[in-house]
């Protein structure tokens, strides 16, 4: 398994959920120190692993973590296309360079990834699973991070029409494209921020593990879309039936719910064009973290799920027939 941005939060929880199942992994990001700690860490457990230093945005950098994984493993079954990085601000006052920066590592970064993993699929005649990790915002983009939602809208194009291009071939591969709603990891403090205020999540969040479970699970169950967290399958929904309402809520929600009562850090500090200080699963954030994702738990236990659904609607006839007769 090849899983990339695995040096923090969603990367760092994944590689070592699949390294306790047995999973073989070479692992990518900026931080080289983090990487090697956390390769150790998973040898020392007694799994496998290697790790690339690797910035997504380079072509070259994706076709080395590709090269590795064959010379070491004798190739991939899973990649993980899962590395990103924010910018807060508003449009007119964020720089270009740091909007292409952005599009480097969450959009290109995927296509390098994605391009690389079908490659080895075809070529090698093996069946596979691509996961890219998407986001809430890449279903409905949110003010103050325009340019991540839009990058995350571009990677669920792009997932969507490499999906039918895959089918359309005969590749044996499954395309996933999961979909994180607010998720308590170190996103805000490695994202790069033009507001006088520090990047934080206020409401609700989910832990990364829950998103862990379901890219762990699509690399064993071919799956189109998974959602994390109801939050993200309601806004999706909902931005789609009354686009307009969405609007208002985002206005009144969304500038109070992205930034915490500190002042910001210097923009230097961010991760945006640097390693951050990686080896952190979870970040520093003001809102009230579930232990879990109902969603993902009813997704990846389908059968489970129908048979309490099944039981459900069984005892709640019986309770209404019971009553019917005792009116009778």
């Amino acid at each position: 398994m090849v899983i990339t941005g695995a040096s923090s939060g969603i990367g760092l929880v994944t590689a070592r959920m699949a390294a306790r199942r047995g999973a073989r992994l070479v692992l990518a990001a900026r931080n080289e120190d983090a990487l090697r700690t956390l390769c150790d860490e998973i040898r020392d457990a007694g799994g496998e692993a290697a790790f690339v230093v690797t910035d997504v945005g380079r072509r070259d950098d994706v076709a080395r973590v590709a090269r590795t994984a064959v010379e070491t493993f004798g190739g991939f079954d899973t990649w993980v296309n899962n590395a990103g990085v924010s910018l807060y601000g508003q449009v007119w006052d964020v720089s270009l360079d740091d909007m292409h920066r952005v599009f480097d590592t969450v959009f290109w970064g995927v296509v390098h990834g994605s391009r690389a993993a079908v490659e080895h699929f075809r070529d090698s005649g093996r069946p596979g699973a691509l996961i890219n990790v998407g986001s809430v915002f890449g279903d409905r983009a949110t003010p103050v991070q325009s340019t991540y939602g839009s990058a995350k809208f571009a990677v669920h194009g792009f997932t969507d029409a490499l999906r039918v291009e895959v089918n359309a071939a005969g590749l044996p591969v499954s395309v996933t494209l999961v979909h994180p709603g607010g998720i308590d990891t170190p996103y805000d403090e490695h994202a790069e921020s033009y507001l006088d205020e520090r990047p934080a999540r206020r409401g609700m969040l989910y832990p990364p593990e829950a998103v862990a479970e379901a890219i762990l699970y699509a690399a064993a169950h071919p799956k189109r879309d998974l959602y994390v967290g109801s939050q993200a399958k309601v806004l999706a929904t909902v931005a789609n039936i009354a686009p307009k309402l969405t609007d208002r809520v985002m206005r009144r929600y969304m500038y109070w719910s992205q930034r915490a009562d500190r002042p910001s850090r210097p923009r230097e500090a961010s991760a945006l064009w640097h390693a951050g200080d990686d080896l952190r699963e979870r970040g520093s954030h003001e809102g009230w973290v579930r232990r879990r994702s109902y969603l993902v738990a009813a997704s990846t236990h389908p059968v489970a799920t129908g048979t309490m659904a099944l039981a459900a609607a069984a005892g709640a006839t019986t309770l209404v027939l019971r009553r019917m007769r005792d009116r009778w």
